[in-house]
């Protein structure tokens, strides 16, 4: 078979199911926030895998850990304990000042998992089961997660399960004309990221917390996005200062290996009893083992306090360049959203062409969420390739 762009894009169109869309681009190395096609083209990588690879491309303490691990022990079946598995648990515990977790393989299932625990939580003390999300938001593309996300996203897949209500994004009063008994938890991203990097009022975090707190209904955190020091903080709710009763993480909590986890204090905790929940995969000690060296690598290399400076710097950068088509640059860190007054695919198809990997999302919104350690060198490129291909999509008019 021939090595090209061309030929592995045809393959995909003939066997994979087509649901991504994908760039006629097929990816084969990585180093740092660079890589590199199959026909040795080298691009800057300001996606990083949809905020994953949070280190970059083959760090080598994540490298080193995989490799260690894997010449150890793989999987076991979580009727028994591991030391990756204990180790990650109380490392996350200490983390987000939550009291348990659980470990699941994806965003989604952390989701589901965080779902399933405020339902049983509420039952026990005789509400409802309902969950209350928000327009814009963004949870997984199972069943009941696609139940909490936009109308779009059911579309063919009715019956959609029952037991979900959307309100508006920032917006207490709706909050609370939604809230009844049959209420059983609030989900919500404190920055939602497919739904345009919209970042959630501090004084609406606070306003849930207290109306959950009377209400005695179950606040999730959703920060499989936002957190893990993509913002500046190890999680999003510490910008706040909020603690909810559930947080689920995933995305760059494994660097690029998939793992996901569920935090939750111990009142609603409580509720789980024996067999109410499980997992074949999560929290196998090749994840967690990977997982610790994400951890360790972002407080060993300073990652967050370089999101933090690294995210001021684009921010004034991409606003000192006057772009008049630019509505609003929103996000915190390095997880940031360019609104622009028209629709962003066509721009990040030109920016691929000129060598950088980004993304739109709701429409008109150029995201950019590259690994905490990208090199100053490489930002600036990124904001001289979105200058250009802006340009140049002028000129084309």
């Amino acid at each position: 078979m021939e090595y090209t762009n061309i030929s592995f894009s045809e393959l995909d169109k003939q066997q994979y199911l087509q649901t991504f869309g994908r760039f006629p681009v097929t990816l084969e190395r990585g180093e740092g926030s660079h890589v590199w096609d199959v026909e040795g083209n080298e691009y800057i990588d300001a996606l990083a895998g949809i905020a994953v690879n949070v280190l970059g491309h083959n760090h080598p303490g994540l490298v080193k850990a995989i490799r260690e691990q894997a010449g150890k022990l793989l999987h076991i079946s979580n009727f028994y304990l591991s030391v990756p598995q204990a180790m990650l648990s109380k490392k996350l515990i200490a983390l987000s000042g939550l009291d348990r977790v659980f470990f699941a393989n994806s965003g989604a299932e952390s989701v589901e998992g965080a779902v399933k625990i405020a339902r049983k939580y509420a039952h026990s003390i005789g509400r409802g089961g309902e969950i209350i999300s928000f327009e814009g938001s963004f949870h997984g593309r199972t069943l009941a997660t696609i139940a909490m996300g936009k109308a779009k996203m059911q579309k063919g897949f009715e019956p959609i399960p029952s037991g979900f209500k959307m309100v508006p994004f920032n917006n207490p009063d709706a909050v609370k004309q939604a809230t009844s008994n049959e209420t059983a938890a609030i989900i919500i991203e404190p920055i939602q990221g497919e739904g345009g990097i919209k970042v959630a009022d501090d004084a609406f975090l606070k306003e849930l917390r207290n109306w959950c707190d009377e209400q005695n209904i179950v606040l999730i955190f959703d920060e499989i996005q936002c957190g893990i020091g993509r913002t500046g903080k190890m999680f999003a709710k510490d910008h706040v200062g909020v603690q909810p009763d559930i947080m689920t993480l995933a995305k760059a909590l494994g660097g690029g290996v998939p793992v996901g986890a569920i935090l939750s204090n111990e009142k609603v905790s409580s509720a789980i009893e024996f067999g109410d929940h499980g997992t074949t995969f999560g929290g196998n000690p090749l994840a967690c083992a990977a997982s610790l060296a994400v951890l360790e690598a972002i407080e060993s290399e300073n990652l967050i306090e370089e999101a933090t400076k690294k995210g001021e710097w684009l921010y004034k950068e991409i606003g000192r360049l006057n772009i008049p088509n630019i509505k609003e640059i929103r996000g915190k860190g390095l997880m940031m959203g360019i609104e622009f007054d028209f629709e962003t695919k066509p721009l990040v198809a030109i920016m691929l062409e000129k060598g950088v990997l980004a993304n739109a999302t709701a429409d008109n919104v150029l995201r950019l969420v590259p690994a905490l350690n990208i090199p100053m060198a490489d930002l600036i490129r990124i904001v001289e390739v979105m200058s250009e291909s802006l340009n140049e999509m002028k000129s084309n008019e």
